[in-house]
């Protein structure tokens, strides 16, 4: 059973780790750890798969139906919090043109007792919107408003929590 590394309040019930990743598909790049956050909401986890309609003459009740292409929707994972700066500098060097690099990230769900149920993987995934939390004295807000994340992959995978 994997453990919270992460416990910054009972409200955060997703710790999300980021590594890098290639863009190449033969696996034989190494992968170093960038940073993990802690967030209360994730959405975003969607995929669809174009539709091919085939009309097949002769065929009159109906069409020929295949599958073509996937999409992914953009992930948006808001108010969080991360001991690290390096989203934010990832972002920026995105945003500044100077390099694409590309992440892996593992977003995993822990239960009420802080036991990690459920993760998903995204591949190759970009920050694409990166905004702070609203500076305000009295209020409660965290760091990390919504982080958006682009990304060519989505995958159902074991939950883990990497040591960052």
């Amino acid at each position: 059973m994997a453990t919270r590394l992460l416990v910054p309040l009972h409200i955060f019930r997703f710790q999300v780790d980021f590594r890098t990743d290639s863009l190449s598909d033969d696996g034989n790049h190494e992968q170093f750890d960038v940073c993990s956050g802690a967030f209360a909401e994730c959405t975003g986890l969607e995929a669809t798969m174009e539709v091919k309609v085939i009309k097949e003459g002769g065929r009159n009740y109906g069409v020929a139906q295949r599958v073509g292409g996937t999409t992914f929707a953009t992930v948006v994972l808001k108010r969080g919090i991360s001991k690290s700066q390096a989203l934010w500098q990832i972002f920026n060097s995105v945003s500044t043109q100077y390099f694409a690099p590309r992440l892996q990230v593992t977003i995993n769900l822990f239960d009420l007792d802080g036991s990690a149920v459920r993760a998903w993987r995204l591949d190759r995934a970009v920050p694409t919107k990166f905004k702070f939390a609203d500076l305000n004295a009295r209020g409660a807000e965290v760091g990390i408003e919504e982080l958006h994340l682009v990304h060519e992959g989505l995958w159902s995978v074991p939950a883990t929590v990497a040591k960052v």
